[in-house]
This record gives structure tokens, C-alpha cells and sequence, in this order.
């Protein structure tokens, strides 16, 4: 297992080495030591998974606040699968374990939750359809 993180985090630098020269071609004024410290690139990356982790609850305040009453809109779900993916992803580069762990398991969460509230919609469209066809 140990070596299969560490083959996936070499790969998530080498992507993030690449990610830096695309970086440097664009936007020609940034220093070309971003190509010899990925952990640069690394670095914000982890901290626009937690931007968009963060989000997530600032839109359910915002939803709640708006309604008076506690309440989990889907822009929550996808948030939380946004940021668990890149939280999950900066883990990996950093090989820890502990993390990897706590944002596999938080993904599986967000994306069975985001199918239960998917699969109400359709029971509810279906059975929308099913009172208009009977009305007629």
C-alpha cells in the first residue's frame, strides 16, 4: 500500500512540475524555480481544496439563514466532493496516511449522499408525473 502511495504521489508532483512550465509559458513574469519546487504548486492546491471544503458549510449557513431553518442544499454535496477530491489528491503528494483515510472515507460519503438526494428527485418527479397522468 505504501508503495502504491508513493507511486501516486510522485506522479501528482510530476504533474504538478508540468503544471508548473505551462504556468511560467503563460504567465512569463513568474519565477522559473516554481518548476524546481512543486511543493509550491502543491502548497496552493491544498488551499484551494480547503477553500472549496470551507464553502460548503458557507453556503449551507447562507441556505439555512435564508430558510430560518437547518438545511443542506446540493451545492453542499458538490462542494464537499470538490474539496474531499483535492484534499484527497494534496494527501496523496504528501504520503499521509491519516488523511488519505479521513477524505477517501468523507468522498464515499458526500457521493452516496449526493445520490440518495438524487434519487429522491426522480421518486418525486415520477410521482409528480404519476398524479398529472391520473388527473386526466
Amino acid at each position: 500500500m505504501a508503495e502504491m502511495i508513493a507511486s501516486l504521489s510522485h506522479i501528482i508532483e510530476q504533474a504538478a512540475i508540468s503544471f508548473a512550465w505551462l504556468l511560467i509559458t503563460v504567465f512569463p513574469f513568474l519565477p522559473e524555480t516554481l518548476v524546481e519546487h512543486p511543493e509550491t504548486i502543491m502548497i496552493v492546491i491544498g488551499f484551494g481544496g480547503q477553500f472549496l471544503f470551507a464553502m460548503r458549510f458557507i453556503i449551507q449557513w447562507i441556505t439555512s439563514e435564508r430558510e430560518q431553518k437547518s438545511v443542506i442544499p446540493i451545492a453542499f454535496w458538490y462542494f464537499s466532493i470538490g474539496g474531499g477530491a483535492v484534499l484527497l489528491l494534496y494527501a496523496i503528494w504528501r504520503q499521509d496516511p491519516v488523511i488519505i483515510c479521513g477524505q477517501g472515507l468523507g468522498l464515499f460519503i458526500y457521493l452516496r449522499n449526493l445520490y440518495f438526494v438524487s434519487r429522491e428527485r426522480r421518486i418525486s418527479i415520477s410521482d409528480a408525473d404519476d398524479d398529472i397522468s391520473s388527473e386526466k
